[in-house]
């Protein structure tokens, strides 16, 4: 393995890969170890296509949070956001409404840390660390940021799949829905089983980083949006929902899951 000139945060073990320093790397970002890079170059041998697939959900995100902000929602909850890079949620709010109250959440500290360092100056921005597998802790968390009485906007975006099943992800998902008002919104992506025949290489690479992969198919993660109204175009690959026109399209190999936003009735 190689070694890495810069020295790691204090309580950080840069041995061990982290889901959010690989998805860091895949984004082109800088924040990781050569760990991180090791497995992120095994899944890019197995999955070639991870990169563009990681660059995709980044634009859907964007589009997702521009349209929640042009809907009219002024609370975006933001869960399991991952290390800062460019066009952030608070960033794409704010060019729209800069009322936008934005909340990042994550359970690592290492995130947690950085994303303080870089966004906390803004305003209309918090930084909250909690587990989303947590309810208990999370909501009491949240309270005093989010206003649950008027219509919020939660976002799970590249965290469900590193949610086994035995977590309880789908009652999870339900008690966000039943704590939120009518009017609210829930914008997911969530990969996909695209290689079977390859999908064990890409779990030992997981297993061995700090979250394994639960890949689940199609009818699996429209489940999530039970209680909701899945907007056209519905569950789709990430580039097809609601694309600018003459944006940029990635081959259809680049697409290993599925995005989606639904607005609770």
């Amino acid at each position: 393995m190689m070694t890495d000139p810069r020295p790691a945060p204090e309580g950080v073990d840069p041995t061990t890969p982290n889901v959010a320093r690989m998805y860091d790397y895949y984004l082109g970002g800088k924040d990781n170890f050569a760990a991180d890079r090791e497995a992120a170059q095994r899944i890019l041998k197995v999955f070639p296509d991870t990169r563009l697939s990681a660059l995709e959900n980044r634009a859907f995100l964007a589009r997702a949070v521009d349209f929640l902000v042009k809907e009219g929602i002024r609370q975006i909850v933001d869960i399991g956001s991952g290390l800062p890079t460019q066009g952030n949620v608070h960033e794409v709010a704010h060019r729209a409404a800069p009322d936008t109250h934005v909340v990042y959440v994550d359970y690592d500290p290492v995130v947690v840390t950085h994303a303080r360092a870089i966004l906390g100056r803004g305003e209309n921005v918090s930084v909250l660390q909690a587990d989303f597998r947590e309810p208990d802790v999370l909501f009491p968390a949240l309270d005093g940021l989010v206003d649950l009485d008027r219509p919020v906007a939660f976002l799970l975006f590249a965290i469900l799949h590193f949610i086994p099943d035995g977590a309880k992800p789908y009652e999870i998902v339900g008690r966000l829905r039943d704590a939120s008002a009518p009017g609210s919104y829930l914008a997911i992506s969530h990969a996909r089983d695209a290689r079977p025949d390859l999908t064990p290489d890409a779990l030992e690479v997981y297993n061995r980083a700090t979250a394994s992969l639960a890949l689940r198919t199609h009818a699996e993660i429209e489940r999530f949006f039970d209680g909701y109204e899945l907007l056209e175009p519905g569950l789709v690959y990430p580039e097809d929902w609601r694309p600018d026109a003459g944006q940029p399209r990635f081959s259809r190999t680049a697409s290993v899951g599925y995005g989606g936003v639904g607005r609770k009735l």
